[in-house]
């Protein structure tokens, strides 16, 4: 069987493009077909300074809303990254195979180190290495296929060339992974800067719907979503990206295409309106799952718990190969203790 890993980072409150651009197609697709891990990736968000109690908190929210989402323990695999000492294991051997010029031309370290700078701090080298920590999170568990959005596309290419490297200077270990990405929304984009990704990390902006705001609060941040000069509703992302990037949004939540749904708007405010109620109805369902999920904790826990130790199962064995291969002399087994079993 087909087995697929993705990840989502607790740096901020999960929001629409989240949910439209993976966790849906998580839920409603990935787990029914495929032996499915999906791990919330908390030690990538230590590449930043950070919060330690903000991110326990985002971490367990995060959880919350993977299986708020549908994504269901007796199909796939949820955890949470720094439960299975397997990534870090691993990550520490990959970078033995990564070259430094493969981390500085990451873009997204390019970006984030400029920003670091920026806000006056410096810039930790666990920013330059997470996409080998990536590649561990991937290659651990012989994968074959990665859904991710267009901006981890660069990480997934980073990890196949580690695994046919490792392979071909150590010995096949490794499963060369491929990304995977949804045709519609993968890339949702911010209501009031279109060319902006609507990202996670801003925890307070006008253009992020956010997957807990309450239906009015979502209404309100469509209603004053940025379009474009002109009034004819068309679907063209380069000419008019704040009005294609509501059409998408509409697409994801009733079903169609972009460019057939605009021929049914004359107006901006129309589309708005029915982006938004589209919009509330599609997060209806999750966040009333959420509720109940929060009034649980204990089963939020059990899950995470027991998904993993399904991935540490799963990880181990290929690790071990992995330092095997490399030359690293294996542990002696305890006498007694092996008697005492």
């Amino acid at each position: 069987m087909t087995r697929v890993f993705s990840g989502i980072k607790p740096t901020g409150h999960l929001t629409l493009g989240n949910y439209l651009g993976a966790m849906r197609r998580w839920a409603d697709v990935d787990q029914h077909r495929a032996d499915a891990l999906f791990c919330v990736v908390d030690l990538h968000a230590l590449t930043v300074d950070h919060d330690p109690a903000r991110v326990r908190r985002l971490t367990r929210q995060s959880a919350s809303l993977l299986l708020a989402a549908g994504l269901d323990p007796r199909l796939c695999t949820v955890f949470v990254q720094s439960h299975v000492d397997e990534h870090t294991r691993l990550s520490y051997a990959l970078e033995c195979v990564a070259g430094d010029g493969e981390a500085r031309r990451m873009i997204q370290y390019k970006e984030k180190a400029v920003r670091e700078r920026e806000r006056g701090g410096g810039v930790r080298l666990s920013l330059l290495t997470y996409p080998v920590l990536m590649a561990a999170d991937i290659l651990a568990y012989g994968t074959d296929e990665v859904p991710v959005g267009d901006d981890q596309t660069q990480h997934v290419e980073l990890a196949r060339d580690l695994a046919v490297r490792f392979n071909q200077r150590y010995g096949h270990t490794f499963t060369v992974p491929r990304a995977t990405r949804p045709a519609v929304a993968a890339r949702v984009m911010n209501l009031r800067e279109p060319a902006a990704k609507m990202g996670k990390s801003d925890d307070s902006g006008p253009g992020i719907v956010y997957l807990l705001d309450e239906p009015d609060t979502v209404r309100g941040k469509i209603m004053r979503a940025v379009t474009d000069s002109g009034q004819e509703v068309v679907h063209d992302p380069a000419g008019r990206p704040g009005v294609a990037n509501l059409l998408e949004i509409l697409a994801a939540c009733v079903g169609g295409e972009p460019a057939a749904l605009a021929g049914s708007y004359d107006s901006y405010g129309a589309l708005k309106k029915d982006t938004a109620e589209a919009v509330v109805e599609t997060l209806r369902p999750l966040r009333e799952r959420h509720r109940e999920l929060c009034a649980d904790p204990g089963h939020v826990d059990a899950v995470l718990r027991e998904g993993a130790e399904r991935a540490r199962a799963m990880a181990r064995p290929r690790v071990d190969a992995a330092y095997r291969a490399l030359g690293l002399l294996e542990p002696v087994a305890d006498p007694v203790v092996n008697a005492a079993r």
